[in-house]
């Protein structure tokens, strides 16, 4: 029972990917629509775990890495950290190295909205499908 668990989730986990996957290029080329996806269904221990498990896991993932891309200068990956190492290359004479941080901090500032984006819809996910423990 165990195993076909696991394989129904990844199984669905790689459908919702697979559809994303195919359904962005379509949706910003603005072409016609893909053909309908069928849904997928979960049994009722299959969908209590998404809920339990996997929801408030990558809630919790989407958090951090806004903390982390956010954080000061002292934060290994933020933005403040890599401008703070650009600037330092800079002074130490390596402009190529410093351009590189700065495009570096710069691509990792244009995540968040990507990051936001994605937390949103995995609220809604988790408003919709998953329902509040009693």
């Amino acid at each position: 029972m165990r195993g076909t668990t696991w394989t129904r989730l990844a199984l669905a986990g790689g459908a919702s990917a697979a559809c994303l996957l195919v359904a962005a290029p379509l949706a910003s080329a603005q072409t016609t629509s893909p053909a309908p996806v069928a849904p997928i269904t979960l049994s009722p221990e299959e969908s209590q775990q998404v809920c339990g498990d996997w929801v408030p896991k990558l809630q919790k993932k989407a958090d951090n890495l806004q903390k982390r891309i956010n954080g000061g200068p002292e934060v290994a990956g933020s933005v403040a950290n890599l401008k703070a190492r650009a600037q330092d290359q800079r002074a130490a004479g390596h402009e190529d190295r410093a351009k590189k941080l700065d495009d570096r901090a710069t691509k990792r500032q244009g995540k968040l909205g990507e990051l936001n984006t994605a937390k949103q819809k995995l609220d809604a996910f988790a408003s919709a499908h998953c329902k509040p423990a009693k």
